[in-house]
C-alpha cells in the first residue's frame, strides 16, 4: 500500500480526498435527518395543544353561533339571548385606532435605529427602552393608559383604551422593522448612493419597499396580540352593552366580553363566551390571513420592479 502511495502519491491523495469527503457528506445527511426530524417533533408539539385549544373552542362556541348573537345587544345577567355586536364593533374600533397610532410610529423608530442611528448612547437607550417594553405585563401598560388619559379626560374611552394597546402594540413593530431593513442587501443602498440619491429616498422608496412584506408581518403579529388583550382595556374603556357612541366614552370589546360572561354561573353565559372566544379567532385569523396576502403581493410587486 505504502509502495503504490509512493509511486503513485497524486492519485493516493486524490482516492483520501475522495473518501473524506464521502464520509463528511454521509455525516451531514445523517445529521440533516436527525435536526430535520427533531425540528417536526417540536412543531408536532408544538400545534398539538394549540389544537386541542381549537377544537375545545369551536365544540363549545358553535352552538351560539347565530345573526342575533352577533349584531344584538347583551342581554340582563342571568338572561338567556343577547349578543356580542357592541364588543365586536368596539374591537375594531380600539384595535383599529390602536394600529393608526402604534404602527406608524414603530415603522418610523424601526428605520430610524437600522438606517440613521448607528450605534450612540440615544439610539442604544431606545433599544433598551423597547426590549423593557415587549417584557412588560399588558397591565402596565393600561395603567400607564389610566393615568394619563382616563384620569386627564375624566372618563373611560376609546382613546384611553387605542393608546394602551398602542404602547404594546410599538416595540413588536419597531424590532420586526429595524430587523427587517436589516437584512436588505447594502448592494440595494449603494447603488442608490451610486446613483446620486439622498439618502432618505434610498430609505424610503428602496430599502423600505423591499422590507415591505417582513414589516407588514410584525404589524400582523402585533395586531394578533393586543386583539386579545383584557388587563388593560378593564383599566381604559371600561366596556358597556351600548354600541359605540363617541371617542370619548366607553366602549365594549371582545376580551371584555368573554371576561365578563365566563365569570357567570349561567350555562347560557358560558356558551356565549365560548362562541365570543371563537369569533375572535376567527376575527384574528382573517386578519393574519388578509394581511399576509397583502404582503406578499407587495412583496412580489416590489421583486417586479427591481
Amino acid at each position: 500500500m505504502s509502495g503504490n502511495a509512493d509511486k503513485h502519491p497524486e492519485r493516493f491523495h486524490r482516492k483520501e480526498v475522495q473518501r473524506v469527503m464521502v464520509k463528511n457528506a454521509r455525516k451531514a445527511k445523517i445529521m440533516d435527518k436527525i435536526v430535520s426530524i427533531f425540528a417536526i417533533a417540536c412543531v408536532i408539539l408544538a400545534v398539538i395543544p394549540l389544537t386541542s385549544i381549537l377544537i375545545e373552542v369551536v365544540k363549545n362556541g358553535i352552538a351560539a353561533f347565530n345573526w342575533d348573537f352577533l349584531t344584538g345587544r347583551p342581554s340582563a345577567i342571568g338572561r338567556a339571548g343577547g349578543g356580542i355586536g357592541p364588543a365586536i364593533q368596539g374591537t375594531l374600533i380600539v384595535v383599529g385606532l390602536a394600529t393608526m397610532i402604534g404602527a406608524p410610529i414603530g415603522i418610523l423608530t424601526g428605520i430610524y435605529l437600522s438606517e440613521f442611528a448607528g450605534g450612540g448612547a440615544f439610539p442604544n437607550g431606545v433599544r433598551f427602552f423597547n426590549e423593557v417594553m415587549t417584557g412588560l405585563p399588558s397591565v402596565v401598560m393600561g395603567i400607564v393608559g389610566y393615568i394619563l388619559i382616563v384620569l386627564t379626560l375624566g372618563s373611560f374611552s376609546v382613546w384611553a383604551g387605542a393608546f394602551s394597546l398602542s404602547l404594546i402594540m410599538i416595540p413588536i413593530v419597531s424590532r420586526v422593522t429595524e430587523e427587517t431593513i436589516k437584512i436588505v442587501p447594502n448592494s440595494i443602498r449603494e447603488a442608490g448612493h451610486a446613483l446620486g440619491i439622498p439618502k432618505w429616498k434610498i430609505t424610503l422608496f428602496i430599502t423600505f419597499k423591499s422590507a415591505i412584506s417582513g414589516i407588514l408581518t410584525g404589524v400582523v403579529l402585533s395586531i394578533a396580540r393586543i386583539a386579545g388583550e383584557t388587563a388593560p382595556l378593564i383599566m381604559t374603556i371600561l366596556g358597556t352593552s351600548l354600541f359605540f357612541t363617541g371617542f370619548n366614552s366607553p366602549v365594549d370589546a371582545l376580551p371584555l366580553r368573554i371576561w365578563r360572561l365566563s365569570s357567570q354561573p349561567y350555562e347560557s353565559a358560558q356558551t356565549q363566551a365560548w362562541g365570543a372566544a371563537l369569533f375572535l379567532i376567527m376575527l384574528v385569523l382573517v386578519l393574519s390571513v388578509a394581511l399576509r396576502q397583502l404582503a406578499q403581493r407587495r412583496g412580489i410587486a416590489v421583486k417586479a420592479e427591481i
